[in-house]
């Protein structure tokens, strides 16, 4: 199914900027309100952003005034940053969590434990889980083995814990299984439930790493969510002349749709497939970009006339409800960093030099961006609102129309881009509030750094899933590699 190409409303706006409520081609008012639409002035349609270079200072707009002790994000100044230098020696405002695992300790009982390995969180935490490779678990065979030991009565064994000897319900995993992410003793059975405990156990799709050469993606179903509805897509190609391209898409299911594990999964490996074909064969990667959205909008569109596994491919309404999905990407490329989005995902670049500001590099789809733009409000008060982060923008058969943003920098030192959906930055809205949570050295420990971000959402509550890629950008010394 193609997108539908519905006209773009005479007074520029989606929806109503007092109620929400959609609105469509030439209306005059809102239908659920009344609000007058006539006094909203008439939004332009702004192509896709040429490219600029990232420089000091970063020549962006001015931001509205805005009042210090609002709790809402505000745009960045430069005077906000408190900078942190490439070693990090400038204490960040914020905790920065960085993963290890627990000291060896002793139990009330004076029995010595083992650490965890993982801190310890209200929740089970998919991180832990323990899985053994059965054909690792089996040792070689041996011409001559050992005489196999006296069995340990179980109240002897000292790894046991009494209570769980006296319980024949109570079994420590065996090898070729898995323990319980939970209480770390019971086996998990073939339904996926602890015989021990009898929690769930998380999912394949839960938590999700990935690290190549230049690109690093994780992804966690956080604590709060009972499905991780997130999906990304990393990998790296060349181009005609040699060269290495690197990319990183991040998707996020939209809750509120049907199937948005499906939706944000078709969207990235689509999104993915299309510019590993487009960038080898030279296409400029703005151009591969926009071509990759338009990609991952049909293959989203497309689930809306398969069937799924809730059946709701016999509901006539289906299409109003249609799978959905947020898509935000990266391309480094040729000195380039090309970025492209629909919806509230974004990418920020933070240099390793700490003192000079990150940025933003990407405009959330959503209520409160809008009303911004078109100057009924300033920053502090569209996010102050309950509707600020209500998406404006999204894949799906449902949506109004398919407006792929894309944009290109030149950036002028090294740095990192960060690729994430809003289970990440909700924790960390601002370009100077992201700078802070990321390691410095990030360029060099990718997957640890995304990681410990995703670890940083985790600890300021994992309301939401969390998915981010790093991808990092390099800029060579004046005259390395000259004669």
């Amino acid at each position: 199914m193609r997108m539908s190409q519905k006209p773009k409303p005479s007074h520029g706006l989606t929806v109503c900027p007092d109620c929400a409520e959609p609105l469509e081609s030439g209306d005059r008012f809102c239908g659920a309100c009344g609000y007058d639409l006539a006094a909203v002035p008439a939004a332009e349609v702004e192509p896709d952003r040429p490219t600029v270079a990232i420089g000091t200072p970063v020549a962006w707009p001015d931001a509205p005034p805005r009042d210090p002790g609002s709790l809402s994000t505000a745009t960045q100044h430069p005077g906000d940053l408190p900078g942190t230098d490439s070693g990090g020696r400038d204490l960040p405002t914020l905790a920065v969590r960085t993963d290890g695992p627990v000291p060896p300790g002793t139990d009330p009982a004076g029995r010595t434990t083992a650490g965890s390995g993982d801190f310890e969180l209200a929740a089970p935490d998919p991180r832990a889980a323990v899985r053994v490779d059965p054909t690792q678990a089996a040792p070689a065979p041996s011409p001559a083995p050992a005489p196999a030991p006296s069995p340990v009565p179980a109240a002897q064994d000292p790894a046991l814990d009494p209570a769980q000897a006296a319980d024949p319900a109570v079994a420590p995993a065996t090898p070729g299984s898995a323990l319980c992410v939970a209480c770390r003793a019971g086996r998990v059975d073939t339904d996926g439930y602890c015989e021990n405990c009898g929690h769930a156990q998380p999912r394949e799709r839960d938590h999700m790493e990935r690290e190549l050469g230049g690109v690093a993606a994780v992804s966690d179903r956080g604590l709060r969510h009972h499905r991780n509805e997130d999906a990304f897509a990393v990998s790296a190609t060349t181009l005609p002349d040699g060269s290495p391209a690197v990319l990183a898409i991040v998707c996020d299911g939209v809750s509120s749709a049907t199937r948005p594990d499906e939706a944000s999964a078709a969207a990235a490996e689509a999104a993915g497939a299309s510019l590993l074909a487009a960038l080898p064969r030279g296409t400029h990667p703005q151009q591969a970009m926009h071509e990759a959205i338009v990609a991952a909008a049909e293959a989203v569109n497309s689930l809306a006339e398969e069937p799924g596994q809730d059946g709701a491919e016999h509901d006539p309404h289906r299409h109003r409800n249609a799978p959905a999905c947020t898509i935000v990407g990266s391309v480094v490329a040729d000195g380039l960093l090309v970025v492209g989005w629909v919806g509230d995902s974004r990418v920020y670049w933070v240099p390793d030099d700490r003192a000079t500001p990150a940025a933003r590099l990407t405009e959330d789809d959503s209520w409160a961006a809008q009303m911004v733009a078109a100057g009924l409000m300033n920053e502090a008060e569209a996010y102050a609102d309950e509707r600020a982060h209500a998406i404006t923008g999204w894949l799906g058969a449902d949506a109004y129309e398919l407006e792929p943003h894309t944009a290109a920098f030149k950036p002028d030192r090294s740095g990192v881009v960060v690729v994430c959906t809003d289970g990440l930055w909700n924790y960390a809205e601002g370009a100077a509030d992201m700078a802070r949570v990321v390691p410095a050295d990030a360029s060099d420990r990718l997957l640890h750094s995304a990681q410990v971000l995703v670890g940083h959402a985790l600890d300021g509550g994992g309301h939401d899933n969390i998915t981010v890629a790093l991808v990092p950008f390099t800029v060579a010394p004046p005259g390395a590699g000259s004669a």
